[in-house]
């Protein structure tokens, strides 16, 4: 799953590239740098090898939203509607930025469910925000055909799905804004990094000056650069860059361990006709840095997630996770109540406490995702596979 179990000499090179010349900074000091531009040599790669026409480096996922969002001119008041099974940073984010969170159910893909946007669309909402959780992705023709039925911006969180596609198109560019992460324990990784990738100028042109104090980075004289926008400091370090630039490269191969690890040991879990599968709707376009399955029940499901654990083996029982899945956000469902954000902005959120949200509990509590090292060879991914299927077969046959 994550990039950083291939840190090698490749991303030490291109560290002590930038060590050498003392810059850590990715604008100006031209004179001194050696001709190294790691984060504009790093946004060029993404460009081309995932076709978007601009990528915008940040200092993490989370601020790559904030951007989009900004960007986008999505602000106070408005509504963008996001999934109840997601990171809690995309929630985050718009909350940072004044706009209301509005949540919609998941289906069996672990994503955003067409038929629920439909229902939680209102005169407030902006744009649609579907979060390709765990690898997978969303149904980005349906909701595609949604937001533009309803004059919608599509935001891709596609934090957890680099390399992912949907009809042949990388996740993340299919949508008026895409958003990648490159945290410690994402597909690639430079420790704390994000992406803002659009195919639209002047998006990008917001963008790039937002997340450094709204300079606009014309000429070569930092002080007497314009600020054309009121921005924040999200810059990516050039030693960040270093290390996603090397990552970058191994992108390839890193999706072709994943998908042989992974289809290794569903295939083992196969045999137990009780197992269930996430759906996916381009099942050639998942990344394969996870495998999720449904079991028939949230007992079973729990049974099964305490064997497993017994027995070391790393899995996510999202259910009960307090930063995934929003039945355990109660920090964010008080905000109703939190005075420290304007009574105009409260009086407009919804209810979050009291929200139903059963169609969505019905799924996650039935999930186990397992996430796909890829440390394991061929032969322990088949005998983990079969562990697994061994212990679930065991759960059920005590029923």
């Amino acid at each position: 799953m994550p990039g950083f179990e291939t840190i090698g000499k490749e991303e030490k090179d291109h560290v002590n590239e930038i060590l050498e010349t003392g810059i850590l900074m990715r604008y100006n000091f031209d004179n001194q740098r050696n001709n190294h531009w790691k984060a504009k040599e790093w946004e060029e790669a993404i460009q081309d090898k995932i076709q978007i026409r601009h990528a915008h480096l940040t200092s993490s996922g989370t601020t790559a939203l904030i951007t989009a969002v900004k960007a986008l001119g999505i602000g106070a008041g408005d509504e963008i509607i996001l999934p109840t099974f997601t990171f809690v940073a995309s929630v985050e984010a718009l909350i940072f930025c004044n706009v209301i969170p509005v949540f919609a159910d998941v289906d069996e893909t672990l994503t955003l469910s067409p038929e629920s946007v439909l229902k939680a669309i209102s005169p407030r909402t902006k744009a649609i925000m579907p979060v390709h959780m765990c690898g997978g992705m969303a149904d980005l023709d349906q909701l595609n055909q949604i937001a533009k039925a309803n004059d919608l911006y599509l935001i891709e969180d596609a934090c957890q799905s680099i390399g992912g596609k949907f009809q042949n198109q990388y996740l993340g560019t299919i949508g008026d804004v895409g958003c990648f992460s490159f945290d410690f324990v994402k597909t690639i990784t430079s420790g704390e990094g994000g992406a803002v990738l659009t195919q639209d100028s002047s998006i990008y042109e917001y963008a790039h000056q937002f997340s450094d104090h709204g300079h606009d980075h014309l000429g070569n004289d930092r002080g007497a650069e314009k600020h054309p926008t009121l921005g924040l400091n999200f810059r990516i370090s050039e030693l960040q860059a270093a290390v996603g630039l090397a990552q970058w490269h191994k992108l390839d191969e890193i999706l072709s361990q994943q998908r042989k690890i992974k289809s290794i040991i569903k295939n083992e879990l196969l045999q137990f006709p009780e197992i269930q599968f996430r759906k996916y709707p381009d099942p050639s376009g998942d990344n394969g840095s996870f495998l999720s399955i449904f079991l028939t029940d949230e007992t079973m499901t729990r049974k099964v997630v305490e064997n497993l654990k017994s027995e070391g083996i790393p899995c996510a029982y999202w259910y009960d996770n307090h930063w995934h899945y929003i039945k355990k956000w109660d920090h964010f469902k008080h905000l109703k109540n939190d005075e420290t954000y304007f009574a105009e902005f409260r009086d407009l959120l919804p209810d979050y406490e009291n929200q139903d949200f059963s169609i969505s509990d019905q799924i996650i509590s039935r999930t186990i995702t397992f996430p796909i090292s890829l440390k394991i060879n061929e032969i322990t991914a088949k005998e983990l596979g079969k562990k697994i299927t061994e212990i679930i077969i065991n759960q059920y046959n005590k029923k």
